[in-house]
């Protein structure tokens, strides 16, 4: 599964993380993570196994999520284009229910 992902710079969470420089928390990428798993697999997310945040998401910076499911071990990738490169944003497992 591909998803497009975009936090809108108007987002309420945003002045304060970082002010000055906002930044998408991880929290609220892994939440727009668990959003569209549910959403395409139609089970809850029973827990998370392990993330890790690489690189920050800036306000309505476009990115992409990929995931992988197996039986209910899901595999992620959340990944953006900056100069013309790809660059991982965050990656980790969580499982279903």
């Amino acid at each position: 599964m591909e998803a497009r992902l975009s936090v809108p710079a108007s987002h309420p969470a945003l002045p304060g993380h970082f002010p000055g420089h906002p930044v998408v928390p991880g929290v609220l990428l892994l939440d727009e993570v668990r959003v569209q798993v549910e959403a395409y697999s139609g089970r809850r997310v029973a827990r998370i196994v392990q993330v890790k945040f690489i690189q920050s998401l800036g306000p309505a910076e476009p990115a992409w999520l990929q995931v992988q499911i197996q039986l209910n071990r899901v595999s992620f990738r959340v990944t953006t284009t900056r100069a013309g490169d790809a660059i991982t944003l965050a990656q980790g497992t969580l499982i279903l229910e």
